[in-house]
């Protein structure tokens, strides 16, 4: 974790700090926004998604692992994750309520949940956050971690926050169809159906716009949800490595264990907490609209 702002000044032997003297501070300050490392082709590769990559790089070693030592008789290891499959599973049919639609997201949500849980626990390792060099902008010094927790960066939850609930609409369209999914949200039908219902049932041009008025709520509720994913990930864990730090600072030995402790639960329920609004965002669009 980033430490304390320390600041180290060159002072004169008189003890006084004189205007021509050469002077350099080094700030260990915990801000908000990732730090550079190194930029590649216009691109910038920050200290958080260094920690991204790791963790892709871990999920991909380790899944080909398992890939290669799965077997007809499981094993102990094996049965045990069949296992905590199973129980996802069982989780995610009282979100659905189908076995099928479960099975069909699991590979999709469950990705999402290790990749955000991984992220979430690589922000508090000894080391990610702590571990660095000083670099120089604009004449000031700053100390800059190599890594830091992936999901301490609003950068990658708001990606993870479009990536679920745009793919939640493209889950839409393949169970329902384009024009069933966009009558949803801009309810054309119900504009159409106004001149051909208005003899039979005069109400129609009242409740025909509030259901188009309707559609557009929903629209700003669906870019609300990327908002809500995107700041409550990011909120949690960069205030959990905002605590540890300081605690750090105050005592670093036994004072952050109990707070560890509890960032480990927090990044745990914050993955699943994550995981399981997509899913739910997933089974409501490709559920038919109830009249």
């Amino acid at each position: 974790m980033d430490g304390p702002c320390l600041k180290e000044v060159d002072m004169s032997s008189g003890g006084q700090q004189q205007s021509n003297n050469t002077h350099s501070e080094i700030s260990h300050e915990h801000g908000v926004a990732p730090k550079p490392l190194a930029e590649v082709g216009g691109f910038q590769i920050t200290n958080s998604l260094a920690t991204s990559w790791a963790v892709v790089l871990l999920i991909l070693v380790f899944s080909i692992a398992i890939r290669l030592k799965i077997s007809k008789v499981p094993g102990k290891l094996q049965g045990a994750f069949e296992t905590l499959i199973e129980k996802f599973l069982e989780l995610f049919d009282t979100v659905t309520g189908s076995r099928g639609k479960s099975v069909k997201f699991f590979p999709f949500i469950f990705a999402f949940f290790v990749y955000i849980l991984l992220n979430n626990w690589m922000g508090i390792i000894p080391g990610v956050g702590s571990i660095g060099g000083i670099a120089e902008h604009g004449g000031d010094k700053a100390f800059v971690p190599f890594l830091r927790g992936g999901t301490a960066d609003l950068n990658t939850t708001l990606s993870l926050a479009i990536i679920g609930v745009v793919a939640s609409h493209i889950f839409g369209v393949l169970a329902l169809g384009a024009w069933h999914h966009l009558n949803k949200f801009i309810n054309i039908k119900a504009i159409l159906s106004i001149p051909r219902q208005i003899k039979k049932d005069p109400t129609v041009l009242i409740i025909n716009p509030i259901q188009v008025f309707v559609g557009f709520i929903e629209i700003i509720g669906e870019l609300a949800k990327v908002a809500s994913l995107s700041f409550r990930l990011f909120g949690n864990i960069f205030a959990g490595e905002v605590l540890l730090a300081a605690m750090s600072a105050i005592l670093a030995f036994g004072l952050p264990l109990p707070f560890l402790i509890l960032e480990i639960f927090v990044g745990l329920i914050q993955a699943l907490i994550f995981a399981i609004l997509v899913l739910s965002y997933l089974s409501v669009h490709t559920m038919e609209e109830e009249h």
